[in-house]
């Protein structure tokens, strides 16, 4: 097993604007700062993240054929607006400056009585492939005021190292192509992992601020390569100081944690090598009661550990994966693709 790294609770030290992956011609690097007071001080600095998504230069393509990348370095503050990275803006990677992730916030208060929809709430929405996040946290503060989405991830390929995602309800919307979060923070009540992509969560900290569901994932059918992967990491719970500060939390949703429920018949969850409270479950899954008989959801689990790993108590169409079952469900497995693509070397070329 490997060690448990908790990376978002450590002090880091301060991070140069001089970034160690080389730097080649076809990059472009950007600067947002709030004492950028008006965006035309020049094409590389702005006083937004929107502004500069919006008037960045292009990266171009190196001697080797490769896509150039887009830094764009963004200053300790708090940062009150939405951000939506669209299709065409590829290989940005958006870079908090501070000494830890709650020194770069993007935040906004949004839910989905407000928006018209779950999917008009995200602070942050994420549709193109190559996207990269390191040390900066994303929140939707509308707290238990029903759905509202932190960050909305369509894209393929994406990597956040060393970020944290804000929410109660619905708050990462993981939904489309491979995506890797390692060493981050990942914070709600009620499905606040949700959606359709191929996602592992490896050495992160989730929290469950109240009871409830930790993981709503959508697989539509079985041969779909989607689900979610919680790997070498620690799953916490506040949901004791949640019921006595709003004991009415009870009554919608109980006063335990589940590992998952299916928002989509097929869903794919798999916990391995993660410590689980003693808030969880002893049947640690949810047939959410939408299928008869026995649910089409593959959920599973691998050498868990902790007060509420308890395999002989987890309901009977669930599994306990062996060691070798478990091979396939590891980063450069489960996310190579037919690009034989390396999450693990990209979120390692991240400062």
């Amino acid at each position: 097993m490997r060690p448990l790294f908790l990376a978002v609770f450590v002090a880091l030290p301060p991070i140069s604007f001089a970034l160690p992956r080389p730097i080649h011609a076809q990059d472009v690097y950007v600067r947002v700062s709030p004492d950028v007071k008006t965006g035309t001080e020049g094409k590389t600095q702005f006083p937004t993240i929107q502004m500069a998504m919006d008037h960045h230069p292009f990266a171009g393509i190196g001697p080797d054929g490769k896509p150039g990348r887009v830094y764009i370095q963004i200053a300790p503050g708090v940062y009150h607006e939405r951000v939506i990275v669209t299709q065409n803006h590829t290989n940005i990677t958006l870079v908090g400056m501070g000494k830890s992730p709650s020194d770069v916030v993007i935040t906004n208060s949004l839910n989905a009585r407000q928006a018209g929809g779950t999917f008009f709430t995200e602070t942050v929405e994420i549709n193109g492939s190559g996207f990269e996040a390191d040390n900066i946290t994303f929140e939707n503060t509308a707290g238990n005021t029903g759905q509202a989405v932190a960050v909305a991830d369509r894209a393929d390929r994406s990597v956040f190292k060393n970020c944290r995602f804000l929410g109660h309800q619905d708050t990462l919307f993981a939904d489309y192509g491979r995506q890797f979060y390692i060493d981050s923070y990942i914070e709600g009540g009620v499905d606040f992992i949700f959606g359709n992509a191929a996602a592992v969560f490896d050495h992160d900290v989730i929290h469950s601020n109240g009871p409830g569901y930790l993981t709503a994932q959508s697989r539509t059918s079985p041969d779909q390569t989607t689900g979610y992967v919680i790997l070498d990491s620690k799953v916490t719970s506040g949901v004791a100081q949640a019921l006595a500060a709003d004991p009415e939390l009870a009554h919608h949703h109980g006063d335990t944690i589940v590992l998952g429920r299916p928002w989509r018949p097929y869903a794919r969850v798999i916990f391995m090598h993660t410590w689980l409270p003693v808030d969880v479950i002893a049947g640690g899954w949810s047939a959410w009661g939408r299928t008869p008989g026995t649910p089409l959801a593959y959920y599973a689990e691998y050498d868990d550990y902790g007060p509420g790993a308890n395999p002989s108590a987890r309901v009977p169409w669930s599994h306990q994966l062996s060691a070798a079952q478990a091979l396939q469900y590891m980063p450069d497995a489960f996310l190579a693709g037919n690009d034989h693509w390396n999450p693990i070397a990209a979120s390692n070329a991240l400062p």
